[in-house]
């Protein structure tokens, strides 16, 4: 199995955008093969080194991993918080 853990930090952090992004993040369960499951919130400790958004998934393997990177499912969901997000930073582990 792998992990992949993605932290984003909106453009407007006011909360609005971090509520959408993980509605869409948590709108990719079940529709991607060899995506095993989706965690995602909205930080609420808000301090000066939080992020605004935590995404956790779990793959079946590398390869399914980067299956995911190119689905068109994930790609829309991408396009769409590229355009709110300021900053994201990201960490595979198996």
């Amino acid at each position: 199995m792998v992990t992949h853990v993605v932290l984003f930090k909106m453009k407007d952090r006011s909360g609005g955008s971090a509520a959408r992004v993980v509605e869409l993040l948590l709108g990719m369960k079940g529709k991607i093969p060899g995506l095993q499951s989706v965690e995602a919130g909205v930080d609420y400790a808000k301090t000066d080194r939080s992020f605004d958004v935590a995404l956790v998934t779990h793959h079946d393997d590398r390869a399914a991993l980067d299956a995911y990177q190119v689905h068109p499912v994930h790609e829309a969901v991408k396009k769409v918080i590229a355009e709110l997000r300021d900053a994201a930073v990201a960490v595979d582990f198996e």
